[in-house]
């Protein structure tokens, strides 16, 4: 009977370290008038889009996932949730931080800082 042989284990490629913030990329996004059409309002925040992105329970998602909102839309953002501040101002939350991180001078195009 042929003796078994269990291959044997190949080293691990080296991993690039991903950063999930970059503040470059934030200052940038806060530079731009708020995300809810016909706003005016000052000051401007970076705001993080939660549902469907990288973030998880009790992790903040990349900086990759953020948009610009004046101060009193992302208060109310986080106060009635992203699906009914998208129903509100007729937005889409995930297509405009995707659009963010794509205009973004400051993001690698695999969105990746």
């Amino acid at each position: 009977m042929p003796e078994l042989r269990f291959p044997a284990l190949q080293a691990p490629k080296p991993r690039k370290k991903m950063s999930r913030t970059c503040a470059a990329h934030r200052a940038w996004v806060r530079r731009h008038r708020c995300s809810v059409p016909g706003c005016r309002n000052l000051p401007i925040e970076c705001a993080h889009v939660r549902g469907g992105t990288d973030g998880g329970l009790g992790l903040k998602p990349s900086d990759k996932w953020t948009i610009s909102l004046c101060q009193h839309h992302h208060l109310e953002q986080h106060e009635i949730g992203e699906a009914g501040f998208e129903a509100r101002y007729d937005l889409n939350l995930i297509e405009l931080a995707e659009e963010f991180a794509k205009r973004s001078p400051y993001l690698q195009p695999s969105g990746a800082y």
